[in-house]
């Protein structure tokens, strides 16, 4: 490679003292070079050259590719790599590559592909072309594929890969590892082994480093750890995620209802799981109908069918708010001055159902808090309510007092509107995503801008009614 790297220099003519300076790290300049030699035609060197590449690397320096240099590389690349190369790219990306090689290319690369990761792709192909794709794939992996998709969408099933190295328990450690390198290049993970009786069913797991620490005619049922943590196939990918963070595994297993081995699930799709489930809630806690596509990928009118839904829900349960403010119009006629004080106790309580929403919402989602904990939890910001309540009731006070010139009346009014506001929100953004959660909605639903619209309404209702005691409106 050091004499490929050197030539490359002085023929693309990316020599400059930067590079100079920080020639041992490849990555560097890794993209350059792989488009000068594709634009020279010398694709042996560049075979060389990307076989010495990481994978991901390689994806990353692609993406930035013309389509057509893209699909030279995928026929350069060894079999194995291009499949591998072909996981990290963008789904869209995915979709033009495999729809530009040819039919006998397309289908050697799923073939290499990690069932779970090729089913994925065909999730998101029109029907057509995944007829296609699907003819020219081994019966093996047309197998793997319809298989997964049987499961529903966001269940272990789904997600899982059926790439994984089983044992009997009656085999030795010799043909235990006589088998680990037989089936070991085309598994997921080699780490951990499972260990399966006639029927299939799991009974027990072998970490590898046993295996060869052990005796070679040691028995796998002698030395396996039988009590497995397994995952179900109909669970839910959140759960599932859930699961690997309490028991710290890089990879668990996926069983049927007779406790069948069926498939397995490795941390890495456990961090698309995370990122799919984060970006999920924060779409809706934001009241946006989740999307599957990233911003840049989606089009101005999906854009505004995910939001328009609920721009108009809340914008209807705003009427409200106006028509409570209409119903007190002639009693604030004769105080002007308490309109000028409606959008700071309305903002105030919508900001203080935001905090308690979000930590609630948070708890949920982390198992740490349940419905049967919703008298502690109430109790609890009310506590808290209370002291952000008076805290901001007495720096509002002053305010009034020495800037707003107001009378002590008026300020008491607002002021005690303002502590009776941020409870009542307090008691709203912690309530609603518990009962949400009870009745099986996302919690996340919840969340500011429905919590808003409410706490507006009796934050309005509070103001009038202490203002029409205090004042005699």
């Amino acid at each position: 490679m050091g004499e490929i790297r050197e030539e490359l220099r002085e023929e693309v003519g990316q020599e400059t003292n930067r590079e100079r300076e920080s020639y041992e790290n490849y990555s560097d300049f890794g993209k350059e070079e792989i488009l000068g030699l594709l634009h020279k035609g010398q694709y042996t060197k560049l075979r060389q050259v990307v076989q010495e590449l990481n994978d991901a690397d390689i994806a990353d320096y692609i993406e930035d590719m013309g389509e057509e240099e893209i699909v030279k590389i995928f026929r350069i690349l060894p079999k194995d790599m291009a499949a591998s190369v072909f996981s990290y790219l963008e789904i869209e990306l995915q979709q033009h590559v495999i729809t530009s090689l040819s039919d006998k290319d397309a289908g050697t690369i799923i073939d290499n592909m990690m069932s779970d990761d090729a089913k994925e792709l065909m999730e998101e192909m029109p029907a057509n072309v995944v007829k296609r794709l699907i003819a020219n794939t081994s019966p093996d992996t047309r197998k793997a594929i319809n298989h997964l998709m049987r499961y529903p969408e966001d269940s272990a099933g789904s997600i899982m890969t059926v790439e994984y190295i089983d044992l009997k328990e009656n085999q030795t450690v010799t043909e235990a590892i006589d088998r680990i390198r037989k089936m070991g290049l085309d598994s997921e993970t080699i780490n951990i082994c499972y260990v399966l009786d006639n029927q299939r069913t799991l009974v027990g797991t072998v970490a590898l480093r046993y295996l060869l620490l052990s005796d070679t005619n040691a028995v796998i049922g002698d030395m396996m750890h039988k009590n497995v943590v397994s995952l179900h196939t109909l669970m839910d990918q959140e759960e599932v995620a859930r699961m690997f963070k309490k028991y710290g595994f890089t990879a668990m297993p996926v069983v049927d209802n007779e406790e069948r081995l069926v498939g397995i699930i490795t941390v890495d799709d456990v961090v698309d799981i995370l990122e799919e489930e984060t970006t999920e809630d924060i779409e809706k806690m934001a009241a946006v109908v989740p999307s599957d596509k990233p911003y840049l990928r989606t089009s101005v009118f999906d854009a505004y069918k995910k939001r328009i839904p609920w721009l108009l829900l809340l914008m209807i349960s705003a009427t409200f708010t106006g028509g409570i403010i209409t119903s007190f119009e002639n009693a604030l006629s004769r105080y002007i001055v308490l309109n000028s004080f409606i959008p700071m106790l309305m903002d105030t309580g919508g900001n203080a159902g935001g905090q308690a929403s979000a930590i609630i919402i948070r708890g949920l989602s982390l198992d740490e808090i349940a419905f049967r904990d919703w008298f502690t939890v109430v109790w609890k910001e009310i506590r808290t309510a209370v002291l952000c309540g008076v805290t901001l009731a007495i720096c509002n006070f002053a305010r009034l007092l020495l800037f707003d010139k107001v009378s002590v009346s008026v300020a008491f009014v607002v002021c005690i509107t303002l502590v009776m506001a941020v409870i009542v929100a307090k008691i709203v953004g912690s309530t609603l995503p518990m009962l949400a959660k009870r009745i099986g909605m996302d919690p996340a639903v919840m969340a500011s801008p429905f919590i808003t619209t409410i706490v507006d309404a009796i934050s309005l209702l509070i103001y009038f009614r202490v203002a029409t005691i205090v004042l005699g409106i």
